[in-house]
């Protein structure tokens, strides 16, 4: 196994049990625990970097975590929008893998549909039919 099939497995079990509510309450539990002992300690500067401490630290992983979380949940959520556009008889397969595009080339295909959107909208408001095919009016 790869360091970058190890690297998204752990990610992927580490994201999951992160996110159950057992999880959620241990958190809660050391907050809880971390603030009893307060007085204990005096409130001590070395009291206060502890939580400091350990909460960055687990604030620093948790940013790789969530974002290798959404760059999956993303690629996946892209694919399947592309599967949808590739089996809809008249959609434009120009559209397909559009989050790969340069920007220019991205606001080019925006203004097009920002255009029929617009054209919709007026053709709605003038109790006209709002629905159409590529093969009948699109960004080609």
């Amino acid at each position: 196994m790869s360091a970058q099939n190890r690297y998204a497995a752990i990610a992927k079990h580490t994201s999951r049990l992160m996110g159950r509510p057992g999880v959620f309450l241990l958190a809660v539990g050391v907050i809880v625990v971390w603030v009893v002992t307060g007085p204990v300690f005096g409130f001590s500067d070395t009291w206060q970097l502890v939580i400091n401490t350990g909460t960055t630290i687990v604030t620093f992983l948790m940013v790789f975590l969530i974002q290798n979380t959404q760059n999956r949940d993303t690629a996946a959520i892209q694919l399947k929008l592309d599967e949808l556009v590739r089996a809809t008889q008249g959609a434009h397969n120009a559209v397909l893998d559009l989050e790969e595009l340069d920007e220019r080339t991205l606001e080019e295909f925006r203004r097009r549909y920002e255009d029929l959107a617009r054209q919709a909208r007026e053709r709605r408001a003038a109790g006209i039919s709002d629905t159409d095919t590529p093969e009948t009016e699109g960004p080609g």
